[in-house]
């Protein structure tokens, strides 16, 4: 093998280490947490108080096998799903808004910060009166994900420096192009903090909202009737599904972040080069 091909697989080599301790580490820890669970679900003594991890996990088997399930589950992600995505495009759009024109930031500042103020439980039982048990959800998962993402957002924009901006000028990006190269690469850290924190929240308040709400067919009514009946086992089941559906969401925000990074590593690149070429000239003058 040649210099230049152990070179090349070095990198390659040290991602998959990387990745194998990352993984290994995270299934090192859900099985000392599941352990933990496993002990005090013994200690209890009683599936009524506290279900073990196999009787959970075999309930869950179960209700995958049931067309009910199906229904209840993709009805709930739906409405949340779409109030999470109503509150990132609303959040990302007033930031620019915001980020541009300073008395619209003046503007939105009363409103985010009331939002963020005010507790779940309030917004839930005012919007019960107003848009009825069906849209609640998705309208509270709206409201959780709208001040986190917008707030984030602006802080991002508004680290893209005055280099940044000559180099758009320098190589006429389009519109497009500056959003992909020079903003998506400086909003992405603080996007992805937001979305991830947004995202739990926006599932826990949206389930909240069904259960409050006892809306039709959907994850929050199945909770709320499990703890109505005592059916300790199902309400464990029902929550590690909302679990899963949330972990399920990060991960296609990584998969995102991933996306967003293209541009911010070519950025740094041409910036790289522009220094180089600087140096390069300015060295060429001092020795003329």
């Amino acid at each position: 093998m040649t210099g230049q091909g152990k070179n090349n697989s070095l990198p390659s080599a040290v991602k998959a280490r990387r990745i194998l301790i990352k993984t290994a580490a995270a299934a090192s820890s859900a099985i000392f947490w599941i352990a933990v669970w496993a002990a005090a679900a013994y200690g209890a003594g009683s599936s009524l108080i506290l279900p073990s991890p196999a009787e959970t996990f075999g309930r869950l088997l179960s209700l995958l096998g049931e067309g009910d399930f199906w229904l209840t589950t993709s009805k709930s992600l739906l409405r949340i799903t779409a109030g999470t995505v109503a509150g990132v495009a609303a959040g990302v759009l007033s930031a620019a808004i915001s980020c541009s024109a300073r008395p619209a930031e003046t503007l939105m500042k009363p409103a985010v910060t009331v939002i963020r103020a005010t507790p779940v439980a309030s917004f839930i039982i005012i919007a019960m009166l107003w848009i009825g048990r069906g849209n609640l959800p998705s309208f509270i998962s709206f409201l959780m994900v709208f001040p986190i993402i917008y707030t984030n957002t602006l802080t991002g924009l508004r680290e893209v420096g005055e280099e940044e901006k000559n180099i758009a000028v320098l190589f006429e990006l389009t519109p497009a192009g500056k959003i992909r190269y020079i903003y998506s690469p400086a909003v992405r850290p603080y996007f992805l903090a937001a979305a991830k924190t947004a995202t739990g929240l926006s599932w826990k308040a949206g389930i909240a909202a069904e259960v409050l709400a006892f809306s039709p067919d959907s994850i929050g009514r199945k909770l709320s009737e499990s703890k109505n009946y005592l059916e300790t086992v199902d309400l464990f089941a029902w929550t590690a599904v909302v679990v899963i559906l949330s972990l399920v969401f990060e991960i296609l925000l990584n998969r995102i972040g991933r996306y967003l990074s293209v541009g911010g590593r070519k950025i740094r690149k041409i910036e790289n080069e522009l220094k180089v070429t600087e140096n390069t000239e300015g060295e060429g003058g001092d020795a003329s």
